[in-house]
């Protein structure tokens, strides 16, 4: 582990540093706070000791340009003058500690493990975010789906409902998670609800969730989906299957900002940012009675179409080059290379299923053929035999 030791003190460095390599710990000093700076933003650190009093820049200006910086070591603050309010001011600082001197042997380890293990966690985070975004990302650079980015990243900030229209499998989840994470809700919660899974004589209690003893099943009070989305945003999917009665639910909702559980009469609170979703025709359903108008011009203040596949054939060399690394990272096989023939044949075929159709078959592909996918391989394996 590395570690770095800001301190003015000869004596103090060097007892940090002989009490750390004990523990096998790789240790740098710096003797003031303009060197420790320099020393941490050259290098990659799990922890920084630093003390509070040095010339130069004293320890709490060396905090504040390190926190400014980005450095995600744990800095753990150190002095002999230590006072309660000095304490909190570094913790506010973003300190992860606060130790006094003289120094404590035991103490100083212990805070070390927990610093580190907390510095672990956060790269943890950091890498499985990244993972869950590059899932998420949108794959694509048609003219459609430039324009979709543009859209998303205009409207993404604003508090602006968004209704999702496209069929099957074209991507519309991927553009409701990214007007979420591109939006100031996106530390918050994004909860998504498929309406078209969801029984009809239990969508309210799944929306609004309800009260223990509301119903024969009702063992425990349950927190519907607006409360677990409390301050973020709920995506509702496949708006279109949803029944009238909880389409006029979800108006009041939208119209008060207030939800009723399923067996009581208090009203809750909720400030959800709604994104809608349907493979339907809206208009058509609104002719036919099944769906509420005045519920769909409350969800469309902005209207986002994702294309099919087939409209955007230009993006599918990387859509399959995405796949591929995705499938080869998640079994852990190698990754493949795709002849222009390939690519070729695989613009001619219809995609009916879209992009979930495409990442299936380049799923089959990778697991059927050899080093390099072929034409041949497209035309034998691309469409399954009805």
């Amino acid at each position: 582990m590395k570690i770095l030791i800001i301190d003015d003190e000869r004596s103090i460095r060097n007892a940090l540093k002989d009490i750390l390599e004990m523990d096998n710990h790789t240790v740098t000093l710096a003797s003031d706070g303009k060197e420790g700076v320099d020393a941490a933003l050259s290098d990659n650190y799990d922890a920084i000791f630093c003390d509070i009093k040095m010339p130069k820049m004293d320890g709490l200006e060396v905090l504040d340009t390190l926190s400014k910086e980005g450095v995600e070591a744990a800095i753990i603050m150190i002095s002999g003058h230590g006072t309660i309010d000095t304490a909190v001011e570094c913790t506010k600082k973003g300190a992860f500690d606060f130790i006094e001197k003289p120094l404590d042997l035991n103490r100083i380890l212990i805070t070390l493990k927990n610093a580190t293990d907390k510095t672990q966690l956060v790269k943890e985070t950091t890498i499985l975010k990244k993972k869950v975004n590059a899932k998420y990302e949108i794959i694509g650079e048609s003219a459609a789906i430039k324009h979709i980015k543009d859209i998303v990243d205009r409207v993404a900030p604003t508090e602006a409902r968004v209704l999702i229209t496209g069929s099957n499998g074209t991507g519309k989840e991927l553009v409701a998670r990214r007007l979420h994470e591109k939006s100031t809700r996106a530390s918050a919660p994004f909860i998504e609800v498929n309406c078209a899974a969801i029984p009809s004589e239990l969508i309210e209690s799944e929306l609004f969730g309800h009260e223990k003893g509301a119903f024969t099943s009702a063992v425990r009070q349950h927190k519907g989906k607006f409360e677990q989305a409390d301050g973020g945003t709920l995506f509702l999917d496949e708006i279109g299957d949803m029944s009238l009665a909880a389409q006029a639910k979800v108006l009041r909702v939208l119209q008060e900002h207030k939800i009723t559980r399923v067996g009581s009469d208090k009203d809750i609170t909720v400030n959800v940012r709604v994104v809608a979703a349907t493979n339907k025709n809206i208009t058509e359903e609104i002719e036919k009675g099944n769906f509420r108008e005045d519920l769909y011009h409350r969800l469309s203040v902005i209207l986002i179409h994702v294309p099919p596949l087939s409209e955007r054939i230009e993006d599918i060399p990387l859509l399959v080059e995405h796949f591929i690394k995705q499938i080869s990272r998640d079994m852990g096989i190698a990754a493949k290379k795709v002849t222009p023939e390939a690519y070729d044949e695989l613009s001619k075929l219809p995609w009916r299923g879209n992009i979930r159709e495409l990442r299936n078959v380049t799923e089959r592909l990778m697991i059927l053929c050899g080093p390099t996918i072929t034409k041949e391989d497209i035309i034998a394996y691309a469409t399954p035999a009805i």
